[in-house]
């Protein structure tokens, strides 16, 4: 009776141990579940994208140190990353400390002559860090991205939102897209802001993280550039 009760304490055991493997299996699919979730949502009915038949000739990464790969190397960032997943050119467009308001400034040079295809517009970390108002962010972009579709070329507006941070701008961001008619990308930093492994200092990513930043970009805009 003894040997009995203890083989089926190590049954229930095996069992036990079974179901916490397969429950921590599924946790960790569960960021990339997630983010692909946002990513089909905010794509969902295939909305229309407008200049969706542009005839430019460059991809431009338009943005702040995100953009511009502060934290790395040469070569590291994302936009050097993403030109080995698409066929056009790329040009890194990016500004370290860039507020929408610089960005204003600088389009015409840094985007507009530059015979952009697609403009990939990465902003609002430093309109938070200098305290500009979420109003006049959104107001900017806005402006940013008329000016931009004038020209004839395609949107994608990018979120560096992540959980709780920068929320309240995601869902401005996400209002603005689907009025301007742009490719929304959501989320770009989620499980890279709070991933130290991913990261070159508190904010921005390394190496590793850009990669993922220009696989996440490359998803969401590559069924608009064939």
């Amino acid at each position: 009776m003894k040997d009995n009760r203890g083989q089926k304490v190590d049954v229930r055991f095996q069992k036990i141990q079974v179901r916490r493997w397969i429950f921590g299996f599924f946790c960790s699919l569960l960021p990339t579940f997630c983010f692909l979730s946002l990513v089909l949502l905010a794509g969902c009915g295939k909305r229309e994208i407008k200049n969706i038949h542009s005839q430019g000739k460059n991809i431009i990464c338009f943005g702040d140190s995100i953009t511009c790969g502060y934290g790395v190397n040469s070569g590291e960032d994302y936009p050097s990353v993403l030109i080995k997943l698409v066929e056009f050119p790329i040009i890194n467009a990016g500004v370290d400390g860039d507020t929408t308001f610089a960005a204003l400034e600088r389009l015409e040079n840094d985007v507009l002559a530059k015979n952009p295809r697609l403009v990939i517009v990465e902003f609002c970390g430093n309109d938070f860090l200098k305290k500009i108002p979420r109003k006049d962010t959104v107001k900017n972009l806005s402006k940013i991205i008329d000016r931009i579709q004038e020209k004839g070329a395609m949107v994608a507006l990018v979120d560096i939102s992540s959980g709780f941070f920068f929320q309240e701008y995601r869902q401005d961001f996400k209002k603005l897209a689907e009025e301007k008619k742009v490719i929304f990308i959501p989320v770009i930093l989620n499980k890279i802001i709070t991933n130290p492994a991913m990261k070159s200092d508190f904010f921005h990513p390394n190496a590793r993280g850009y990669r993922v930043i220009a696989q996440r970009i490359h998803q969401a805009i590559s069924e608009h550039i064939k």
